[in-house]
């Protein structure tokens, strides 16, 4: 059939739509819904959704419908009207061999319900006899027939009036309009057709069709539904049986609807009983409320609306006092009838269910909604208040979805989704997927559901997944379901999640309830309370108390024993939510903490049941929290609560019983650690017991048990160890003891839990019990003191005594109380040493509450050495420290302290407490520490006699001023150190190399070591050599005295082992000479490190007098060699060891500063100090003889003291330059380096490649030269000779070049193939296959070339395609080899982690350390500068002068010896002994691990070496260039004596600079700048008055008046006194109109000048009539004011030359004031024709550069009528700064040079008297003097200006002060000074007159100025001709031109080349291009060459006849010297 023409479509159109309008009206039964269309009794609905054949009749028959029928050509078109075209739809066309009822064995197509087509509309003539039917897009909406059913399309459905479909498990519905019944016609239930009803069954086959029937219920259905308005039928097996067990039946009804008669009664059908609808005449369950007790109501929890019969329905009752609630459902024929259940009828009845649960709560179970199709109601019966009630609660069912039938090659789309379909972060969500089980999940499917996230959700194999807690937003679910098989099947859920702005105290309760009916379970219970715990942050804190309570107590209710189930697998997830709770210390209360210590002790009890699958770990992991959580909750309740404490310490019991679960003898134990709590298990065999000491860290209780402890238990019986550690004493509500520090517990048990009891032991436990504090020593001289006093505050304690003698002299010790003990009278004594004992035991007293009871109150401790008989006096000192404690253990039966059988131990310290005990039990130390009384009321005493003996105080002020000047120096120093640390990629690097070495070059420390020449290096190994390279950094100075300088340098490929290395330079700069230490080198891509050690002179004049060398690499004798190790560790230690001389010279990369290193000095020096002046004390020894030097005396105790004072404070020291040196800095340092500091980001990596990229146009010699190279290269890499066509001097065309270069390649492809392929050991061989692919990408950088040259740029389109060919045809040759190659040598770059780099870890102490170091910096020097001051004023004067000696010689011999000798000793250990090689340059190496060279991935990227090969550089000196270098030296020296003649004038300029640039500052122009851009926001080029006012309101006042008070909006700058307005006018009538046009124009206003200036007064709006009520602030803008009044001065603007009076307008200082005025001002139109000029003008100060701004915006009008902005702002400083003092002391110097050089002048006029006016020279002079004057002159004329203007400022704060005279006075200064320093700089001319080309020069102008001047005549005149023309003939329209100056500049301009043409063309072409023609020729061709000529032609007569002198060479390296000083570049001969 052929397609109709687009005309006939449109015809066909028009017809539809007439038959649609005119066609014959059917009638319908009911109206058709909104979606659907109605015709001829049928609805239609057109389904734009894409489903398969059988899903979309599924659809249909889901509403009761069928795929539409066409069984007409009117049913077609009103189809066509209403298809959406360019889309396939499905209708109800289908092949007819399904057909049940057929007895046809041809396969014909036939609609679904079986019968004939008996009209067609088929596309083509053959009609398809398989398929099914669509009406297609491809043929206008014509049938088609497909047998791929699984197609989507769209489809349309109808539902025919009078007739319903409802398949299994769903209802027909049935419908009269109104005032019409239902009567049944026809209805069955089975199948008689094989198209309905089969979305979930498979292809049918024959035998199983023959299987299935159908039965007639019409009778069934017209009991249920005749005489009703609506039915609903359900389609159950139930009702009407199974006719198709295995296909599957549906219910088809035909029925009609008649009128209903009015006359009838209902009652007549009472007595039927229908199970699908019951009738009318019996209650509803509602009607129960009227007879009943109405106050029974039923709430729903969770599956309520739209109920899901897969899950369970959770119901509840709101009132608590019902009595005996019962749950029933509501059930036709139920066997639990309610009469009467009206009150109206005493018959009526209701059936009820049996009984299914009672209480306040119940579930419903999902077993018991699957049994209900679409509804279900609930009924509770409870008595209430004595009264039987009911209360209903109905639900709708959703309903059941069948399952699609699908293709079993195509994996089906799973059918999820989630209820409800939004909600709030309180919401429980649930999940449920359906999925055909026939076809994928035939076993059970396991479900996965994700967040987009990636967080699990759920892992199971139930298709129900509830009780989803979501957080706030869009989530994205992913649904993932995995079959046995492994297909997996996906979908994915969204859902979105707000805010509740409900009570969180109500979602508690709602999380509750349904915990507590069994909705949720414990662990999500505890998610949903941390859901509502993360959103109560903005509640009050009252509130979040209250939750936290009621969370906490409810968890103790649903964990507590019977109220949970399988709480093991829920442990971690509650113990972690109340670790999360607890944390929040503020918000706990006592019952908050008593909940959750209730939920930690059942969760711990319950945790030992948790299955032994999981193992240790997973019992370990869910038991941490729970320690960590007790940890808190014990430090809040251990003081107060004791049921608390009680609970806690059980649930860490029952902790430790878990912990012992499964656990292995005689192994590692287990530990848990808190803060708080730390826990130890273990079990061991009974002799293992005492083998290791007990105890869980550093911070815990040790326990140690002695072998006796074995015995206790049988030898075959292991022993359950179980000890706790706790740093706070959980027993101290009992306050009878006070217990301080950690409290150990300890008990062994037996595997059966019974409890070993440890008591009476022969032997002692020793228990270590730790605590936080420190005690004092005192300090006891023997010779002077031998007693102190002890402080005991607490009784019955043990008193613990340490002493540290200085020697071993015995020593007895008395002690008393209260008095002063002796021989005679003490409480105890003792003798030390004591024997058989350590050092610390022998020398500790404990005296224990048995031995001494000691009382409260002082003690004094007799301390005395034991010597001979006759010995008088002892040296001898000795540190006491004393302190009281008590061992203690806990008695659980009458919960208190006990002291029996415990001892406290001589091990015992400050930090520990050793407790010797004979049983078990927790034991517990109390720890007193008795202070040492301090007398500081002499403090005042002492100072107050400063006058008397200042020395010790003055001396150590001055050590702290020292301090303070050298910091700031040495903080200088860091900052210049930071710059050092640098790694330079060098420049001359190939782009294309990317194999990389990292070179680090160390110059020696030797004097002179530094070198400023140029150095070259290149790397030689086994397999390659490199080129050479240029070693250079562009951004800071290498090779300087002791530094490292670290290059990276890039090869093509790696170049084997080293051998070795060959260093040179061009020997220039000041100073070339270099000492060269060593040199290492990195590979970077294996992490092999090179040693070279060089320690040679490259020079002319030093050493071996060579500046070129090779150095071999260093084997590994010479790295250990003795010389090696030595110098390298003594210089190391010397510059970063010697805490003195590395203030001066440390390395720069060290993290160790040169601040941190001298504040280390600073705190060294005071403490060795106060050692050395509290050793002063000690008596000397009268045998002992002063020494004398000079006048000062010393003798050997002096010396003695100061070496003593150094050993002491060594330690100290050492701590603090210890973590200095060992802290990491907070952020990682930064490493600068080259094109890119941090490579790796694609913004820095683009930096780096752009460098590559090529900078000029691409031409062929650039590539010609460039083949060039890599012939060359390649000829050497082959080791065959360069052909001559590569010649750098050879012209040849680029075919020849890539011949030639091609004919390598073949020739060595050839070869190597040939005769290397089985000696890959070969080294040629391995060098060009190295080669190769750096050839490649050679090739490849070369092909990008030339395509981007083009063929455009070659002589003929073939070279082009020749050119391109060879290249690609070389890419041919080498591509085969890149890929067979082995990648030995390829470059690998790996990523940080990656495990071939090298790793490089910043090791060291956290950056807070930096903190502790300077507080011990702080602490030490504050306190030892406190106490030698104090001692200082105790000692005297002469005494104090006298340790002023030994501490200086303890400095100088600290400073020059111990340090000194220190690291030479050191060194020479390392270098003999330990002959450890290290590198500190290893370290920069590190800092490169992240770092990759690369380069863009540009396809077009083009790289192009910035390599100049023909650089001097690149190439060794040769022996004569080093000769000549030798001569040149010695002129160098001559030169430099004639630099010194102008060192003079040098320094008079140099302090006229100073001078001059002192008056000006450099953030001027930057304060400029912001004033200028803040205030010219919002102006146009022409602007309007209304413009003004705008910008005014807009900008202006915004930014006059900023957020500061007083300042202006940046906030740094304040606002001196008020800003102003001023206006100049114009009279009315100024200038003349010309009779033509003066009836036209009324007014002429003439632009503005002094003459026509309005200078009137008037009222507001311009008016002659005053106001006299007006007040003065509102008349002030309509009265001008003078010039003088005002206080201001003349300007110039852009238009005009202003006078400074005119109309003016305080704006003050509030901006509303100054808003309100501008807008009166805009209502009077202050603004007018008459305006000419507006000004505002303000001061601004800004103090933080101390500058002042002046500043003045300008708005003109030129009569025009526009405004055109300018501004004037000038900037100057009125207060000299803290720096003022040198800017006074350079105009003190340079006016004495002034006055030295007028001396001068004044004696050269007295002897040449008028001749001295004939010499330019003497005129500079004298003019520099005379101008010089003038600048003091003005100097002080503004300062008198300026203070008399801040003079007016501070009596007028509110009004405008003028700062106009200062201003213009210092503008004046600035002038005269800029023009001091060009005259200044001229006269180095003169000073430079020997230089020969300054001579030549000179003598040149001298002979030429005549002609010269001559010329300039005749130019001046023509220049000026031409720009009166060019004034006269575009000054009008073009503002290059609008002045006679703005011409003469732009005809200038045109001589130089800067010209606009187009404007003057575009004016006028004629006249501008002669204008522009004549110009050019005449002035640039004719008179400025004539003028040139003239020049050249004296100057080539003065070169002829020029003599040159016989210093000129020397004056010429004098003149390279002072340019190179100046870093001017002079070009050598």
């Amino acid at each position: 059939m052929e397609r109709p023409y687009p005309l006939s479509a449109l015809l066909l159109v028009l017809i539809l739509s007439v038959t649609t309008v005119c066609g014959i009206n059917y009638r319908q039964t009911g109206s058709c819904p909104e979606n659907r269309k109605a015709y001829n009794g049928s609805c239609y609905e057109f389904v734009t959704l894409q489903r398969s054949f059988y899903n979309a009749q599924a659809g249909c028959e889901r509403g009761g419908g069928h795929l539409a029928f066409v069984h007409n050509e009117e049913t077609q078109k009103f189809l066509l009207t209403h298809l959406q075209p360019g889309y396939n739809w499905w209708f109800g066309l289908a092949s007819a061999s399904f057909d049940l009822s057929s007895n046809s064995s041809e396969d014909l197509l036939s609609w679904l319900d079986g019968s004939e087509v008996t009209y067609s509309n088929f596309s083509g003539e053959d009609v398809p006899a398989d398929g099914c039917g669509y009406i297609s897009k491809e043929s206008y909406f014509q049938w088609g027939v497909t047998s791929n059913c699984s197609q989507e399309f769209y489809f349309i459905c109808e539902f025919e009036s009078g007739q319903s479909l409802a398949c299994v498990d769903n209802h027909a519905m049935l419908k009269c309009d109104p005032d019409q019944v239902i009567e049944i016609d026809e209805s069955f239930y089975g199948r008689n057709t094989t198209h309905y009803c089969r979305a979930n069954h498979s292809p049918f086959n024959t035998s199983v069709q023959d299987r299935c029937s159908w039965a007639d219920v019409v009778r069934v259905v017209s009991q249920s539904c005749n005489g009703l308005q609506v039915c609903e039928v359900p389609a159950n097996e139930p009702a009407f049986g199974e006719p198709c067990p295995e296909l599957g039946s549906y219910l088809s009804i035909k029925y009609h609807c008649r009128d209903e008669p009015h006359s009838s009664t209902r009652h007549g059908t009472d007595s039927k009983a229908s199970k699908f609808k019951r009738s009318t005449y019996n209650c509803t369950c509602h009607d129960l409320h009227d007879k009943y007790n109405h106050d029974i109501k039923i709430k729903c929890i969770s599956n309520c609306d739209k109920a899901d019969r897969r899950l369970n329905m959770s119901l509840t009752t709101d009132k608590d006092d019902f009595v005996t609630p019962e749950w029933y459902l509501l059930q036709p024929d139920g066997p639990t009838p309610v009469t009467p259940c009206d009150k109206d009828y005493s018959d009526s009845r209701i059936y009820l269910s049996n009984k299914l649960g009672s209480g306040t709560n119940f579930i419903l179970s999902s077993a018991i909604l699957k049994n209900h199709t679409s509804g279900i109601t609930i009924v509770l019966k409870a008595f209430r208040d004595n009264k039987l009630g009911y209360g209903c609660y109905s639900a709708q069912l959703k309903p059941i979805l069948i399952p699609i039938q699908i293709n079993s090659t195509i994996l089906p789309t799973p059918d999820c989704y989630i209820v409800p379909s939004e909600g709030n972060i309180y919401t429980l969500f649930t999940v449920l997927c359906t999925i055909n089980s026939n076809y994928f999940c035939n076993e059970p499917c396991t479900y996965y559901l994700n967040t987009s996230k990636g967080v699990q959700l759920y892992n199971g194999d139930n298709e129900i997944m509830p009780n989803l807690l979501l957080p706030v937003g869009q989530n994205e679910l992913m649904v993932t379901i995995t079959n046995k098989t492994g297909q997996t099947i996906n979908t994915t859920l969204t859902v979105m999640v707000t805010n509740s702005s409900s009570n969180p105290s109500s979602a508690l309760q709602s999380a509750v309830l349904l915990q507590q009916t069994g909705v949720l379970s414990t662990a999500k219970l505890a998610q949903a309370f941390e859901t509502i715990f993360n959103n109560i942050n903005s509640s009050s804190s009252d509130v979040q108390k209250e939750l936290m309570a009621s969370m906490c107590e409810s968890l103790c209710e649903a964990v507590s024993p019977g109220n949970t189930a399988q709480l093991e697998e829920e442990i971690q997830i509650i113990s972690t939510f109340i670790l999360k709770l607890v944390t929040h210390q503020n918000l706990l209360t006592p019952g908050t903490t008593s909940s959750a210590a209730c939920v930690l002790d059942y969760i711990s009890e319950n945790q030992i049941s948790l299955s032994e699958s999981n193992g240790n770990v997973t019992r370990l992991s869910a038991a941490l929290p729970i320690v960590l959580s007790a940890s808190i909750l014990l430090k809040l309740s251990a003081s107060s609560d004791e049921q608390t404490s009680e609970i806690l310490l059980k649930a860490m019991d029952q902790v430790q019983s878990t912990m012992l679960v499964n656990k292995s003898l005689n192994t590692e134990p287990i530990i848990l650690s808190s803060p708080l709590i730390k826990l130890y298990v273990n079990r061991l065999t009974p002799n293992n017991l005492d083998a290791t000491q007990i105890t869980a860290g550093n911070d815990s209780a040790a326990f140690s048990l002695p072998p006796s402890v074995s015995s206790l238990v049988p030898p075959d019986e292991p022993v359950n160890l179980r000890m706790m550690s706790i740093v706070i004493n959980p027993f101290a509500w009992n306050r009878d003891e006070s217990i301080s520090g950690t409290v150990g517990f300890l008990s062994l048990n037996t595997d059966n839990g019974s409890a070993i009891a440890v008591s009476d032991l022969s032997e002692e436990i020793e228990i270590l019990l730790p605590r936080q504090g420190a005690s004092d020593k005192t300090f006891l001289n023997l010779a002077s003191h031998s007693t102190t006093a002890i402080n005991v505050t607490a009784p019955n304690s043990s008193l613990v005594v340490k002493l540290e003698p200085s020697d071993g002299t015995p020593l007895m010790l008395h002690l008393g109380f209260e008095y002063y003990p002796n021989d005679t009278r003490y409480v105890a004594k003792t003798e030390f040493p004591q024997t058989n004992g350590p050092q610390e035991v022998n020398y500790t007293w404990v005296l224990n509450p048995n031995d001494v009871p000691l009382e409260v109150g002082l003690y004094y401790l007799l301390v005395r050495p034991i010597v001979p008989a006759g010995v008088n006096s002892t040296n001898m000192a000795v540190f006491i420290t004393s302190f009281a404690t008590n061992c203690k253990y806990w008695n659980e039966t009458d919960n208190t302290w006990y002291e029996d059988g415990c001892r406290v131990g001589p091990h015992t310290t400050p930090l520990v407490t050793q407790c010797l005990c004979t049983h078990l039990t927790a034991f517990g130390s109390s720890f007193f520490v008795m202070p040492n009384t301090v007398d500081v009321s002499r403090t005042a005493e002492l100072f107050s006699s400063f006058a008397n003996n200042p020395v010790v105080v003055c001396f150590v002020g001055a050590i702290f001023l020292a301090y303070i000047i050298a910091v700031i120096w040495a903080h200088k120093k860091d900052l210049q150190d930071k710059i050092k640390v640098r790694i330079t990629v060098l420049e001359d690097n190939d782009p294309l190399a990317e194999y990389r070495y990292l070179v680090a070059v160390s110059t020696g420390y030797r004097h002179g070591a530094a070198t400023t020449s140029h150095v070259t290096l290149t790397l030689t190994g086994t397999v390659w050599e490199s080129k050479p390279h240029h070693l250079t950094d562009p951004e800071k100075p290498v090779f300087t005295r002791g530094g490292v300088d670290i290059f990276m340098l890039t090869t093509p490929f790696s170049l084997g082992e080293l051998q070795s290395i060959r260093l040179w330079h061009d020997n220039s700069g000041e100073h070339p000479d270099w000492y060269v230490n060593k040199v290492l080198v990195q590979d970077l891509e294996t992490g092999q490190v090179w040693h070279f050690l060089c320690n040679s002179w490259l020079a002319i004049d030093i050493g071996d007098c060579t500046l070129d060398k090779v150095f071999p690499i260093a084997s590994e004798n010479e790295l250990k060699g003795f010389h090696n190790l030595f110098f390298t560790k003594t210089a190391k230690d010397l510059c970063d060891g010697h805490i003195w001389y590395s203030v001066l010279n440390r390395p720069a990369s060290s993290n160790f500063t040169r601040v941190q290193r001298l504040s280390c000095c600073l705190s060294l020096l005071l403490c060795t100090m106060l050692t050395s002046i509290m050793f002063w004390g000690i008596p000397q020894n009268p045998s002992e003889q002063d020494m004398e030097l000079g006048t000062i005396k010393f003798n050997v105790q002096q010396f003695m003291i100061g070496i003593q004072s150094s050993i002491i404070m060594f330690p100290v020291n050492l701590l603090i330059v210890s973590i200095f040196r060992s802290t990491r800095p907070r952020k990682k340092k930064e490493v600068a380096i080259i094109q890119d500091s941090k490579s790796g980001s694609p913004k820095q990596e683009k930096k780096l490649a752009e460098r590559w990229r090529i900078q000029t146009d691409i031409s062929i010699e650039i590539i010609v030269k460039e083949i060039k190279k890599i012939v060359r290269a390649l000829a050497k890499a082959v080791k065959c000779p360069v052909p001559n066509a590569a010649e750098e001097s050879e012209t040849t065309d680029i075919s020849t070049v890539l011949f030639v270069l091609e004919d390598i390649i073949q020739k060595q492809t050839f070869t190597h193939s040939r005769f290397y392929v089985e000696d890959p050991e070969n080294n040629h061989f391995l060098v060009y296959k190295n080669y190769r692919r750096y050839l490649y990408k050679q090739l490849r950088n070369l092909e990008k070339q030339l395509r981007l040259l083009g063929p455009s740029q070659f002589p003929n389109r073939e070279g082009y395609t020749q050119a391109l060919l060879k290249v690609r045809n070389m890419k041919l040759l080498l591509e085969p080899y890149l890929y067979s190659d082995p990648i030995d040598n390829e470059v690998h770059r790996t990523g940080p982690d990656g495990e071939e780099k090298k790793k490089c870890y910043q090791k060291g102490l956290p950056w807070w350390f930096m903190i502790v170091g300077w507080i011990l910096v702080v602490a030490t020097s504050g306190v030892s500068a406190y106490f030698t001051m104090m001692y200082g004023l105790t000692y005297g004067k002469e005494r104090s002068i006298s340790w002023l000696i030994s501490i200086s010689v303890s400095f100088f011999e600290s400073l020059f010896v111990t340090q000194p000798v220190k690291v030479l000793g050191l060194a020479i250990f390392f270098a003999l002994v330990v002959k450890n090689v290290e590198s500190q340059d290893e370290n920069y190496f590190c800092l490169l691990k992240d770092m990759t060279l690369t380069y863009s991935e540009d396809p077009d990227d083009i790289r192009i070496s910035r390599r100049d090969s023909t650089s001097r550089f690149y190439k060794p000196p040769p022996l004569a260039d080093i000769e000549k270098m030798k001569e040149n030296y010695i002129k160098n020296q001559k030169a430099i004596a004639l630099i010194k003649e102008i060192i003079v004038y040098i320094a008079f300029l140099c302090v006229l600079l100073l001078a001059t640039y002192g008056q000006r500052d450099p953030n001027a122009f930057y304060l400029s700048r912001h004033i200028q851009q803040r205030f010219s926001n919002g102006i146009t080029d022409s602007m309007t008055p209304r413009d003004v006012f705008t910008w005014a309101n807009q900008v202006l006042i915004s930014n006059l008046y900023g957020r500061r008070p007083g300042f202006i909006t940046d906030g740094n700058s304040k606002l001196v006194g008020s800003a102003r307005l001023r206006q100049v006018r114009v009279h009315k009538e100024s200038c003349r109109i010309s009779k033509v046009m003066q009836r036209a124009v009324r007014d002429c206003h003439a632009p503005y000048s002094w003459g026509i200036e309005d200078m009137g007064s008037y009222g507001p709006g311009w008016n002659r009539s005053r106001d006299g009520n007006l007040t003065k602030n509102l008349q002030m803008p309509w009265q001008y004011q003078t010039q003088s009044k005002l206080r201001g001065h003349p300007i110039w603007g852009s238009m005009a030359f202003y006078r400074g009076g005119g109309f003016v307008l305080d704006l003050g200082l509030d901006p509303q004031q100054a808003s309100s005025m501008l807008q009166y001002l805009f209502d009077n139109t202050w603004l007018d024709v008459f305006t000419r000029a507006i000004f505002v003008e303000f001061t601004v100060y800004n103090a933080n550069v101390n500058l002042f701004g002046i500043v003045t915006l300008m708005l003109e009008t030129n009569a025009v009528g526009a405004y055109q902005y300018s501004k004037d702002l000038q900037i100057l400083r009125l207060y000299q700064t803290t720096d003022g003092i040198n800017i006074v002391a350079a105009e003190v110097i340079y006016f004495l040079f002034i006055l030295y050089y007028m001396f001068l002048q004044i004696k050269r006029i007295k002897q040449q008297k008028l001749q001295y006016f004939r010499s330019k020279h003497n005129l500079l002079e004298l003019s520099i003097i005379l101008l010089s004057l003038a600048a003091v002159g003005a100097i002080i004329n503004r300062t008198i200006k300026g203070n008399q203007d801040l003079k007016y400022f501070q009596e007028n704060k509110d009004q405008f002060p003028s700062f106009y005279d200062t201003a213009a006075a210092d503008s004046t200064l600035g002038y005269i000074m800029a023009f001091l320093i060009l005259l200044g700089t001229i006269k180095m001319w003169h000073l430079l007159r020997l230089n020969s080309k300054l001579n030549l020069i000179t003598c040149t102008m001298k002979r030429a100025w005549n002609d010269i001047s001559s010329f300039l005549v005749v130019l001046i005149i023509m220049v000026l001709a031409y720009s009166i023309v060019s004034n006269l003939l575009f000054g009008w329209i073009l503002y290059t031109y609008k002045t006679l100056q703005d011409s003469m500049l732009a005809i200038i301009a045109l001589q130089l080349g800067i010209f606009n043409y187009e404007e003057v063309l575009d004016l006028n072409p004629v006249v501008g291009g002669f204008l522009i023609l004549s110009c050019v020729i005449f002035l640039t061709f004719v008179v400025l060459n004539l003028f040139i000529a003239v020049i050249l032609e004296a100057f080539s007569h003065e070169q002829k006849h020029y003599k040159p002198s016989d210093e000129e060479e020397i004056v010429d390296l004098m003149m390279g010297k002072i340019c190179n000083a100046f870093g001017i570049r002079v070009k050598k001969k």
